[in-house]
Formats: structure tokens, C-alpha cells, sequence
């Protein structure tokens, strides 16, 4: 630790017994964070404008972040996109979109590439303390949630068609069909979210 950096909610909590197991509870929260993302992933909607589904996956994977931290966080999406990628359901259930390693050379590809890279920016800031007050919150799960977008976009842009045989669709139709319909649910899910972690650390100071 350093003065520049900030304990995690996580090693907050598996650092006051020194007889707690801490790598095995670290590696719990690293699988709990995967089967949540996996479960979130469940919980989608097809829109008939888009190939890109809605779901809640992306909250789960800045809290992941906030939550476990920068290299836990984005080890337990890496986990998941390697749980994808052997064939277990843990992607979103759709009958357009490819199964498997396929789903990553899909539509949709990008934004799942992106879960690794945004939860360990949002552990980053976490790790500096964004996740002690709402507004810094909102502004640690934004940046990740950001990077989702700009992978996704890029993507669906300019690789997912292209390796399919046919043209990609550019950078303006990806945006209009892969971020437009979802920036106003995203911001109000990652309004309603972003409480979440201060309220923990509140909970947390008036126990200790």
C-alpha cells in the first residue's frame, strides 16, 4: 500500500483476521463475480433493431471491479470469457448470435472482450479510492463503462461482419445500432449501481 492507493472493499474485508484464508476467499469472490456476470448474462432482451441484446452484465462487471479490484477484477472476466469459450452457457441465450468461441467473433464480440479491460480500470480507480463516495463511484463505473462502448463499437464496426464474408458496417451504423438504444438505461442503471459500493463502506465503518 501506498499513499496514493486505497484498500479494496475485498481486502478490507480479508485483512482484519490474520487467521482468515484469505487466497481462498479472494478466489471465491473471483468465481462469485464470474457466475454473477454469468448470470446477468441470462437476464437479456433481443431488440428487433439491433443484434446487440440488453442485459445487465455490464453493472456487474464495474462492480466486479470496484469490488475485487484491478487484477481480481479483471481475472474474473477473464474467467468467464474462458468459460464462454469451452462452450458452457454463461453467454446471453440467443438464437442469432453464435455459441461458444464464436460469440467473440460475432456482433457482440467486442463488448464482451472489453469486461476484462473495463473491470480492471474500475478496480484501478477503486483502488484510489473512487469508491468511497457516489459521485467518484459514478465516474470509476462511467470510464469502465466507456471502454465497453468503445470496444463494442469499434468491433461491431469494422470486425464482427468482415469476418462473417461480408462488409462491415461502419462506425456510424455500429453506433446508431451497438450504443444509441442503450446509453439512457446504461447511465440509469449505473446511476442506481454506483450507491451501492458507498453504501457498503458506510455499513462497513459503523460495524468496525
Amino acid at each position: 500500500m501506498t499513499a496514493t492507493t486505497s484498500a479494496t472493499l475485498l481486502h478490507t474485508l480479508t485483512a482484519g483476521d490474520p487467521t482468515a484464508p484469505r487466497h481462498a476467499i479472494r478466489l471465491g469472490s473471483v468465481l462469485f463475480i464470474t457466475v454473477l456476470t454469468a448470470a446477468a448474462a441470462q437476464i437479456s432482451f433481443p431488440l428487433p433493431f439491433t443484434q446487440v441484446p440488453f442485459t445487465l452484465q455490464p453493472m456487474v462487471v464495474l462492480l466486479g471491479g470496484l469490488v475485487l479490484g484491478s487484477r481480481l477484477g479483471a481475472a474474473s472476466q477473464v474467467v468467464y470469457l474462458m468459460a464462454g469459450i469451452a462452450g458452457l452457457p454463461v453467454f446471453a441465450a440467443s438464437a442469432t448470435l453464435p455459441p461458444g468461441a464464436l460469440r467473440l467473433l460475432g456482433p457482440t464480440g467486442g463488448y464482451l472482450m472489453a469486461y476484462p479491460i473495463a473491470a480492471f480500470l474500475a478496480g484501478y480507480l477503486a483502488e484510489r479510492g473512487f469508491d468511497r463516495r457516489y459521485l467518484t463511484s459514478v465516474l470509476a463505473m462511467a470510464a469502465g463503462l466507456l471502454i465497453v462502448y468503445t470496444f463494442g463499437t469499434l468491433w461491431l464496426a469494422f470486425f464482427a461482419r468482415t469476418l462473417s464474408g461480408s462488409a462491415s458496417i461502419g462506425f456510424a451504423a455500429a453506433l446508431s445500432s451497438g450504443v444509441v438504444p442503450f446509453v439512457v438505461p446504461d447511465l440509469i442503471k449505473l446511476a442506481a449501481a454506483a450507491g451501492i459500493m458507498p453504501g457498503l463502506w458506510r455499513f462497513l465503518g459503523t460495524r468496525q
